[in-house]
């Protein structure tokens, strides 16, 4: 299993060389879901999904999202926090 960061819009996974690939296998891989989110949200993206890939099945489980720094802040939530 390994927990991916993936672009929410193209369905891409981050990848080490901080590059986006459709391949699973090429993502970078993170050592817990909150490192993966924390890196989303430092992100020039819209809207990410932290997933646990599962090799064997090819299966994905959406672990967590969020927004990234590229996402438009919705109207009325400019003083909302996010931890």
């Amino acid at each position: 299993m390994k927990i991916l960061l993936e672009n929410d819009e193209t369905g891409e996974f981050l990848t080490a060389a901080d590059d986006w690939t459709k391949n699973p296998q090429a993502g970078k891989p993170f050592a817990t879901t909150i490192i993966a989110w924390r890196a989303g949200r430092q992100h020039a993206i819209g809207r990410f999904n932290v997933v646990c890939h599962i090799r064997a099945t090819h299966q994905f489980v959406n672990l967590h999202h969020g927004r990234g720094s590229g996402s438009p802040v919705p109207v009325g939530a400019e003083g909302v926090a996010v931890s």
